[in-house]
């Protein structure tokens, strides 16, 4: 399993609310005028936007057809 993978990052709003946060960060960090610090956020966040919205695929579904053909409902 990869980072972006992880089942905590599945809805949006996460995905999202990580790249917003290491965006704040950087531009906190270039604001104070530490812009090595600046730069390492922002790498950060330039690294968050590839994984979580390039990257990211949505899972299959749970209940799909392959997963509910094998089941006749009979129980031993």
């Amino acid at each position: 399993m990869k980072d972006h993978e992880h089942p905590f990052f599945r809805p949006l709003w996460r995905r999202a609310a990580v790249v917003a946060v290491c965006a704040a960060w950087s531009i906190f960090e270039f604001a104070t005028g530490a812009s090595m610090w600046g730069t390492i956020a922002l790498a950060f966040t330039a690294y968050a936007v590839w994984q979580f919205f390039f990257l990211y695929k949505e899972p299959e579904p749970a209940g799909s057809a392959d997963d509910q053909s094998g089941q006749s409902g009979a129980k031993e």
